[in-house]
């Protein structure tokens, strides 16, 4: 199930229907190069995900899983954020791991694809 989070802004039925809605923090961003052939991609994980968390790591098919390989820093809104260049024409895998024992997806992934473990992996295409 996608959980999608908006902001709702001014802009009369005509203008919102031209404009995506906003995401509010938290979410992927995405950057592609002059090129085409990359894309850095922006992870952000909200406060509200892991509030007390100690530790974050983004892990996913960019990483092998690697549960320890790609910790995540902490903003100083609480929040938790990571860059990554990944190559273009892909989708990835990914989902977050909170003090090397809680699993979150993505709040704003861009679709989500059921695993092997019951539940479902974040996807960031590119």
């Amino acid at each position: 199930m996608k959980n999608k989070h908006t902001v709702k802004t001014n802009k009369t039925e005509k203008d919102a229907a031209k404009t995506p809605p906003v995401p509010v923090k938290g979410g992927l961003k995405k950057q592609y190069s002059k090129s085409g052939s990359t894309c850095r991609i922006f992870f952000r994980l909200p406060r509200e995900a892991a509030p007390n968390a100690g530790t974050v790591m983004l892990v996913g098919d960019f990483n092998n899983w690697n549960t320890t390989e790609t910790q995540m820093k902490r903003l100083k809104n609480g929040d938790y954020q990571l860059s990554l260049n990944l190559p273009c024409k892909r989708e990835y895998r990914f989902r977050y791991l909170i003090d090397n024992c809680c699993w979150e997806n993505d709040w704003c992934a861009d679709k989500y694809i059921p695993n092997h473990y019951g539940g479902d992996d974040s996807v960031v295409v590119v």
